[in-house]
C-alpha cells in the first residue's frame, strides 16, 4: 500500500476509535454550509462528520474488525462518529436529514452489530440519557419510598390505638 493511503487508513481508523459506534450517510446534494451546520449539530452531542473515501473506510473498517458494509460504500460517504450518545447523534442526524431532504442515512455500526438505516431511526426515537437516568432513578426510589411508608405505619397505627384510647378513658 503506498504511504499517502496507508495514511489515510490510520486517519480513518483514529476516527473510528473515538466511539463504539460509526454511522455510514450519503451527503450528496449538501452545500458547504450544510455540513458546516451539521458539524455545529453534532458537536453538541461530541460527535463528528467526516468525508471519506470507500475504499479506505472498507481497510480501515475490516482492519477494525467491524462487520462488512461494502455494500453500503456507494457514492458519496460521510462517517459520523464520537461522544458517549449514539441515541442522541441519531437525533442529530434524523432531524438534519428531515429537515435538508437531501441526505440519507446508509447504514452503521453500534457495538459491533450492524444497523440498517431504519434501525437508525428507531435509535433516534429512544429518550435521551437524561430522561433514561431520571426513568431509572424513579424506579430505583419507589421501593425505598414504600418502605419508608410501611415502617411509618406501624407507629402512627400505634399512636391512633392510644389516643383512641385515651379519648375512651376520659369520655
Amino acid at each position: 500500500m503506498r504511504p499517502e493511503k496507508k495514511y489515510m487508513v490510520e486517519e480513518v481508523s483514529r476516527h473510528l476509535d473515538k466511539s463504539d459506534y460509526v454511522y455510514l450517510t450519503n451527503y450528496d446534494r449538501v452545500t458547504v454550509e450544510e455540513v458546516a451546520e451539521l458539524r455545529g449539530n453534532l458537536a453538541g452531542e461530541g460527535a463528528e462528520f467526516h468525508v471519506v473515501k470507500n475504499t479506505i473506510f472498507n481497510v480501515a473498517a475490516q482492519d477494525k474488525g467491524l462487520p462488512d458494509l461494502r455494500a453500503h460504500l456507494s457514492g458519496p460517504v460521510a462517517i459520523v462518529v464520537g461522544g458517549n450518545n449514539p441515541s442522541g447523534v441519531a437525533k442529530v442526524l434524523k432531524k438534519f436529514f428531515k429537515d435538508k431532504e437531501k441526505v440519507e442515512m446508509k447504514a452503521g455500526v453500534l457495538s459491533g452489530e450492524e444497523l440498517d438505516a431504519s434501525a437508525i431511526s428507531a435509535l433516534a426515537e429512544l429518550p435521551s440519557m437524561e430522561v433514561l437516568r431520571a426513568k431509572l432513578l424513579s424506579l430505583l426510589s419507589t421501593p425505598a419510598q414504600q418502605t419508608v411508608t410501611i415502617f411509618a405505619a406501624v407507629p402512627t397505627g400505634l399512636l391512633n390505638v392510644l389516643k383512641a384510647k385515651s379519648e375512651q378513658e376520659s369520655a
